[in-house]
Parts: structure tokens; sequence; C-alpha cells
């Protein structure tokens, strides 16, 4: 197929599509961050605030349902067509959405979350498969600067619109936003994008699914629930655990039977996927887990409105817009051994920072600068890191490498939200009554938040042993040798 050297309007139109369900997607990952602590006031149990650990499954649960689905995805467009499926993500999307504002309580919250996450899921790779059919190998970069811009800008604005629309509306409206953008997008894309052609390929790993899917959720509910069963040796914790992580170690050995599998456990042969599979794993689960801590801090210790959490975690999406592009050009001229270190170094600085963290801790003399620099280190460090893991595949590896790379991710992250719930709310168990001075407990709660920060500063630095053997010198891309259109293939799944 021809395809014309400048960006047209045909192009453009499609282009349109996929930002807005991107908008739609990333917006709702950081919009509901500051809205935690609401949760845990209006869904409280006997007016005693529900625990963090039972609240924080509102992100955990979409988290594990964008990784449930990011497999599946690629397989279904090709079975079913790319204009058919995306527009039933945006439904799915938009009706989880409408559900999340109707909940009545926590668990009718956490499963509307999980409905949500399946739609929201298929958005951002049925879209960079719809660019990349729409604009050929040769635009794609300047098409990515177009959806980058969604991608940079939802950390920034999401806590903020959030943080807003809690203040003057309510909690609902943080979902009730999207039902109107996903008409929008539901209109437009029935009219902008082009009539399917499916043409099913290979087999979908549907046991597979039914091992990866419920025995991470099992094992995960199980870590949340130490907290309120008051320890690991009781029967809601054990049985969970274990039933979770025997899922998980079946569906490994299962891996390397099917031709297509869920997830291509084959290409850990390659020693540059599996040590930054590795790295991004621990990165993924100290920043994220951790960093979600700090819009509960500011509200639940220091008495913030969530608008003003918002406003104050913006710092972190600003570092991360000025290095990510820095950070992307410099991975083309060196190797990413000798960049990713410095973003952790950064990182790892801030979170040992945040261990010190006080209830009457400055906004703009402590909090605003660690959180800007963390969001440079960020910038720094995800991306180089999975171009690391893609450069040395070849053309028919790259769509199965980025698609365990995007799950390690989101696994990581429900992991890191999960770990650091449960050690906060038994580090908070040892607050003094709401009966004492509101400075005792104040000083209390931001004692549990430091010592909750101290795990993730050392989880982070343990990413260092991984990042170590990262490529230190240029190595060949393979990404080309089958082909130019081998590149757009890493954003398939």
């Amino acid at each position: 197929m021809e395809y014309p050297e400048k960006i047209d309007a045909a192009v453009l139109k499609v282009a349109g599509v996929v930002v807005l369900g991107a908008i739609m997607s990333i917006l709702d990952i950081t919009v509901v961050n500051v809205a935690l602590r609401t949760f845990q006031t209006v869904f409280a149990d006997g007016g005693q605030p529900l625990a963090y650990s039972s609240v924080a499954w509102t992100v955990t649960g979409y988290t594990l349902a964008l990784a449930t689905v990011i497999p599946l995805s690629g397989w279904a467009a090709d079975r079913f067509g790319t204009k058919r499926l995306y527009m039933l993500a945006i439904l799915l999307f938009t009706l989880g959405s409408v559900l999340c504002a109707s909940a009545t309580s926590i668990e009718m919250l956490i499963a509307f979350r999980v409905l949500q996450g399946l739609g929201g899921g298929m958005l951002m790779p049925l879209g960079m498969t719809i660019m990349t059919r729409a604009a050929g190998p040769a635009r794609m970069g300047r098409l990515m600067a177009i959806l980058g811009v969604p991608m940079l800008l939802g950390p920034i604005f999401g806590p903020i619109l959030g943080g807003w629309l809690i203040d003057h509306f309510s909690w609902h409206y943080i979902f009730l936003i999207n039902a109107p953008i996903g008409l929008v997008a539901l209109v437009y894309a029935y009219f902008a994008l082009e009539k399917d052609n499916p043409q099913p390929s290979e087999s979908f790993d549907f046991v597979g699914m039914l091992m990866m899917s419920p025995g991470l959720a099992l094992f995960l509910y199980g870590v949340s629930s130490i907290p309120g069963e008051g320890g690991i040796g009781h029967a809601k914790v054990l049985l969970p655990g274990i039933g979770g992580l025997a899922l998980m170690a079946a569906f490994v050995v299962y891996s390397f039977r099917p031709k297509h599998p869920l997830l291509d456990l084959r290409l850990f042969r390659n020693r540059n996927l599996t040590v930054s599979v590795l790295t991004m794993f621990i990165f993924a689960a100290a920043f994220f887990g951790g960093l979600l801590l700090i819009p509960q801090f500011l509200q639940q210790v220091q008495g913030e409105t969530p608008l003003n959490a918002g406003w104050l975690v913006a710092p972190q999406g600003l570092g991360a817009m000025l290095t990510m592009p820095i950070a992307g050009a410099l991975t083309d001229r060196m190797p990413v051994g000798r960049i990713v270190p410095f973003g952790l170094l950064l990182i790892i600085g801030g979170m040992f920072t945040l261990t010190q963290i006080q209830a009457d801790s400055s906004h703009w003399g402590f909090l605003i600068p660690v959180l800007f620099v963390m969001g440079l280190g960020m910038g720094a460090t995800m991306m180089p890191i999975m171009t690391s893991a893609l450069k040395t595949l070849t053309h028919h590896e790259v769509a199965r490498g980025s698609t365990l790379l995007n799950i390690s991710q989101q696994i990581a992250s429900s992991v890191g939200v999960a770990l650091f719930s449960v050690v906060l709310t038994n580090a908070l168990k040892d607050n003094p009554p709401a009966s004492a001075q509101p400075a005792a407990v104040a000083n209390a709660a931001a004692d549990a938040f430091a010592h909750t920060f101290w795990w993730a500063a050392i989880l982070v630095t343990l990413t260092l042993v991984p990042a170590y053997f990262l490529p230190r010198k240029r190595e060949a891309s393979h990404l080309l040798d089958e082909g130019s259109e081998a590149a757009p293939a890493a954003f398939i799944h």
C-alpha cells in the first residue's frame, strides 16, 4: 500500500478517534488517585473510614483488568475486526464508568472498575493498530507525537480534574465525565474508521488466560487481606494466596506447550528482554505503588482538599514531560545501560527523601521539588527500558515482546499498590485514637507514611541490580530485519 509523505486529513481524522480513546483511558487511571480518601469516607462502615487496603482495590482491580485484555486485544482484532472491537471497547469503558458512578458500596465500585478496565485495556493497543494501518511506518513518528500528548498530559491534569470534580460536584462525576466523551468517541469511530475486513490468524490461549488472571487476582486478594486478618496465618490470607501462586506456577509450566501462548515466556531466552522485564517490574511496583500514597498523605495527614492534592502532585508529570523526549532521543544514540541508571538514581534519591516526610512538611520547600525530581527520573527510565527490550527482537517477536512488557508493567503496578496498601494499613493501626490531640494523630499518621516510603525506597533501590546488566555497548537492532513495517508492530498489543 502506498502512503503519502505528509500527514493528510484522512489520517488526522483517524488520529482524532484514537486520541479521544487515549484521553479517556489515561485520564481515568490518574483521576481516581485523588479520590481514594473520599472513597474511604463515603463507603465508611459504621462510621469508621474504610482501610486504605480496601479502597486501593479500585486501582488494583482496574490494572488487573488491563493486564487481562492486553494479550486478548491483538487476537480479537484479527478475529472480529479493529473497528468493531474498538467501538466495543469504548462502549464497555463508558458503560463501566456510568456503573461506577452508581455504585453504593466499595465492592460494587471495584466490580464496575474491573468492567471499565476491560474496555480501557483494549483502547490503547487497538488505537496503536489503527494508527499504524492508517499512517504506514514512515509517518508513525509524527503521529506518535500527536498520541503522546494525552499520554504526557494525563498524569498532570488527571489528578487536578479529579480533585476539581470532587470538590465542586461529587465523586460520581469523575466517572460520569466519561459518558459524553464516550458517546462522542463512539459516533466519531463509526463514521471515521474504515469498514472491517477481519482475517483470523492464530488461535487464542484461553487455557492460559484462565490460569494467569484468576491466579494473580487470588494472590493479590490474599496479600490485601493481611491487615484485616491481623497477620499471614489466617485462612482468608493463606487459601487465596497459595491457590493463586499454584495457578500462576501451573501457567508458567503450561506456557511452553502451545504454539501461540498467552505470554510467550520463550522470549526470556533473549538476555536483553529478560533484564528489561526484571528492571521494569521492580521499578513499576516501587514507583507506582509508592507514589499513589502521596495524594492520600496530603488529604489524610495535611487536610488538603482533593483539588489541592491534584495540583500538588502535578509537578511529577511536568518532570516526566521534560525528560521523556530527551531520553527518547538519547536512546537512539547511546546504550540504555548508560541512561537508565541516572533516571533510577533520581527516583531513589526522591523516594529516600520521602522517608523523612512529616505532618508539617512544606509543599514548596519539600514535596513539590521531590516529586518534580522523581518525575524527571521516571521520564528517563520507562521508555529506554522498553526500547532496550524490543530493539534486539526480530520482526515476528516484537508484538509478543511488547505484550510481555506491557503486562509486566500492569501486574507490577497491581503488586506495588497491594503491597504498600498492606504496609500502610498495618502501620496506621498503631495510630492514637481519634479523641487524642489532633497534632498527635497527624504526627502518628505521618510516621506511618514515612515507614511505608522506606519499603518503597528499598524496593526501588533493588532496581539497580537488574539495571546493571542493561546493555552498555551499542548493539544492532533487529527490528528491520524482515521489512520496514516491523517497528510499528511493537504497539499492536
